[in-house]
């Protein structure tokens, strides 16, 4: 796993680059959140396909339990992919409440994720 740093706006944001899933549970998921919390990051991007695909099957509550753990900590999460294909209303419905929100955002693109955390 690498971390790719962006500067913008005074801020810094961590981009999480891999090749393999980094968040398949949510030990994983606290791990990852304070690894980098640890490093001075309260904004983070993760990608679609480094995230176990039970995160976005609502019903597992793997995807409540972790983002529950980046609101404890006022940690803001881009997650970048493709959702509009994925199965589900629920997942839809959360998807859409989550962009309102302002604290998770579900965004098609690197420059969309940090457009939205900067």
């Amino acid at each position: 796993m690498n971390i790719n740093v962006h500067h913008v706006h005074g801020k810094r944001i961590a981009e999480v680059i891999s090749d393999k899933p980094v968040l398949t549970n949510a030990a994983e998921g606290l791990e990852l959140l304070m690894n980098l919390y640890y490093q001075d990051f309260d904004r983070i991007i993760l990608h679609e396909k480094d995230i176990s695909p039970d995160f976005f099957y609502l019903k597992t509550g793997l995807a409540g339990e972790v983002l529950q753990k980046f609101s404890n900590y006022r940690v803001s999460l881009a997650i970048v992919g493709h959702f509009e294909n994925m199965p589900g209303d629920s997942l839809h419905d959360f998807i859409r409440e989550s962009n309102r929100s302002g604290h998770i955002h579900f965004v098609a693109s690197t420059a969309e994720a940090i457009g939205r955390l900067s």
